[in-house]
């Protein structure tokens, strides 16, 4: 028994669909309707709507000042609209909404000053339509090549703005040639991407359902353009019939099939398509054909028709520099150029493919007189890559992609054929880097804003960072605690400490906290890029503020000092300053130990400059340690006269000392 499958996409489109279920309607209020032009390509609706009392007119002037009309989704221009307001007739406006946007884009630009460019049939109704929405300022081009004479000839003298739509059912691929045509980055040019994805997407299922069919029926008005360039595609793969009802079976001759594959055009309603599925599957109208088979015929059948703009599919069949050859199954030879192949000028044909395999191709020319087509694997990449980075923009996915140019302001790459442009404010450098250092490497970043009709981006690098430190910031602070410890990096200085990243959230060591001595800045202690090992001090979860500590315990001068030294040695010293009373000495980096005045020598000293400089290394005894406040008293008289030390020990106990390493008050000091 014969398998019959409806292809998913098959019947209306959404403006057909919502202009018949209009007039529909309207009839069911006992309204009279007279329609502007057939509302659907469909004859078997036609006549069902004239039967229910529908009139369908050509021009304004026919109608009746009780009649309700009917524009259809094509549209039309605004002159039709004040004709009928002066007929006095009701107006049901059934425009597809797709189309609609392109008359408020026009119509709005056209007021601003633009010069409207529009890319179409100039005789098709839907452009006719559109073009009754600018005023005198417009331009109707077909292709590439009329555009390209356009800018070549007429856009330098031109001296407007430029606003660039497309009819809605316009060739994809013409359209991304055009696109190639304009001058990029051009600040006075907008383009809109107005095509509808329908037909494309009605095309490409019916291709799908007719290569895994025996035979295909193909549903819809003689008349219907879109339904013949369905029966086109189909009759690529499979013995295809376009019939416009189910009533048209009978009278067909169908081949023996096991499995029926059934699409219908933008204008076939459901219930037309569903009496061609249960006539199919209820009646036994196929039979098996003992006809003798005419090979050279069936040979010549075999050979499918390709058309500019198809996608198809095709094995490599060969590789050099320039191009690779593909072989798509049919008479024509298949070429696609580097340029074609990618805009990565660093690839080479072999980086991208290799013999044997199959990819997915769009025919750009045919030559059916040299048995050639030309071919892009590129514009395939674009269409893919386009709607992956449209889909990362509304999900705020993380891309990936090699940094290729820097230009003003920014950097570019390329994802999925999609140029995307970094603003160097979103580079995530530090203020006045140079982007250079983007240059070449591999970048994780986010698509913030995306060009339409240019297929192009925006990306952020910038966004990731602050996307992950923010991850980074909630994880630390969910198990964060006061004197856990960190490897991180030094990330900045600042004149009051050192800025530690500890993996996506930094951490500040205080000036006072990078060093036991005496430091006057960071630098003297740190570099940035430093590896440092540091321990939480002190966490403020409210302002989002760590404090770090970096000096150890065991580093700490004055532990070294208790350790090793004791009242009675002798040991060398160096003076570190002069005061009025004494003058400080060095014992060990950041101990300091006083001597006093009646300390320096067995005489009495007025002046302690006549004897002692800043640098002079001298002998001492260790005459007295205060641990609880880290004071420290030596002698250089001790050594010269036991006694008059003794008795200098005396005089010298009322003497005030400064801080923890014995340092005199910045005032006495010298």
């Amino acid at each position: 028994m014969s398998k019959v499958t409806v292809a998913k996409s098959a019947g209306f489109c959404f403006g057909v669909d919502r202009a018949v279920k209009m007039v529909y309607q309207e009839l069911e209020k006992n309204s009279r309707v007279a329609t502007l032009g057939p509302i659907i390509h469909n004859q078997d609706v036609v006549n069902d709507m004239q039967a229910k009392g529908a009139r369908m007119i050509d021009s304004v002037d026919e109608l009746t000042p009780d009649e309700t009309v009917v524009i259809r989704s094509h549209g039309v221009g605004r002159d039709i609209y004040s004709q009928i307001e002066a007929k006095g007739c009701r107006v049901l406006d059934a425009t597809c909404p797709f189309v609609s946007r392109i008359h408020k884009i026009v119509s709005e630009k056209s007021k601003e000053g633009y010069f409207i460019l529009i890319a179409g049939d100039s005789s098709h109704p839907e452009v006719q339509g559109i073009v009754g929405h600018c005023d005198e300022n417009h331009l109707v081009f077909k292709d590439n090549f009329e555009l390209k004479d356009f800018f070549e000839k007429k856009y330098k003298n031109l001296g407007k703005k430029l606003a660039i739509v497309a009819q809605t059912t316009y060739n994809i691929v013409v359209w991304d040639e055009c696109l190639n045509v304009i001058p990029k980055d051009d600040p006075d040019i907008v383009i809109f991407d107005t095509i509808c994805n329908a037909t494309d997407t009605r095309q490409s299922d019916a291709a799908e359902l007719a290569k895994s069919s025996d035979i295909m029926l193909v549903v819809g008005g003689r008349h219907s353009s879109n339904t013949v360039k369905l029966f086109e595609v189909c009759s690529r793969y499979c013995k295809t019939y376009h019939i416009e009802n189910s009533g048209e079976l009978r009278s067909l001759k169908l081949p023996a099939a096991e499995r029926i594959g059934i699409t219908a055009g933008a204008s076939t309603p459901a219930y037309i398509i569903k009496e061609v599925q249960t006539t199919m599957a209820e009646n036994n109208l196929t039979e098996i054909q003992d006809e003798e088979i005419d090979f050279a015929q069936a040979l010549d059948e075999s050979f499918k028709k390709i058309h500019t703009g198809e996608k198809v599919k095709g094995i490599v069949v060969s590789i050099d520099n320039a191009e690779i050859t593909v072989d798509l199954g049919t008479k024509h030879t298949g070429y696609v150029k580097l340029e074609d192949l990618t805009d990565d000028p660093s690839q080479k044909p072999e980086d991208i493919v290799k013999v044997g395999d199959e990819i997915e191709l769009i025919v750009i020319k045919v030559n059916d007189a040299e048995g050639t087509a030309q071919l892009s694997k590129k514009k395939v990449d674009e269409q893919a890559g386009y709607e992956t980075v449209l889909k990362a923009y509304e999900e705020g996915t993380v891309l990936e992609g090699v940094v290729q140019h820097v230009v003003n302001k920014g950097v570019t790459l390329t994802y999925l054929g999609v140029r995307v442009f970094i603003p160097a404010s979103q580079t995530g450098l530090p203020r006045g880097a140079e982007l250079d250092e983007l240059l070449k490497k591999k970048v994780e970043f986010k698509i913030i804003e995306v060009t339409e009709g240019k297929k192009r981006a925006v990306g952020s690098i910038k966004a990731v960072q602050n996307a992950r430190k923010a991850e980074a910031q909630a994880k630390f602070w969910e198990t964060a605690e006061v004197g856990q410890t960190f490897v991180g990096k030094v990330k900045s200085l600042t004149s009051f400490g050192a800025f530690v990243d500890l993996g996506g959230i930094d951490g500040m060591v205080h000036i006072s906290e990078l060093s036991w001595k005496r430091i006057k800045h960071p630098s003297e202690v740190v570099s940035i890029g430093d590896t440092l090992e540091v321990y939480i001090k002190d966490l403020n979860r409210e302002e989002n503020r760590i404090s770090l500590g970096y000096r150890k315990a065991e580093d700490n001068p004055w532990e070294i000092f208790k350790a090793n030294y004791h009242v009675g040695d002798v040991v060398k010293a160096t003076i570190v300053s002069i005061t009025s009373f004494g003058a400080f000495a060095k014992i060990i980096d950041g101990v300091d130990g006083l001597i006093h005045i009646s300390q320096i020598a067995d005489k009495k000293v007025e002046n302690v400059k006549d004897i002692l400089s800043v640098g002079d290394e001298v002998d001492v005894k260790i005459i007295d340690i205060d641990t609880e406040a880290k004071r420290i008293s030596i002698s250089m008289r001790a050594l010269l006269d036991s006694e008059d030390a003794d008795e200098a020990e005396e005089e010298s106990s009322d003497v005030v000392y400064s801080d923890e390493a014995g340092i005199a008050p910045a005032e006495d000091a010298e």
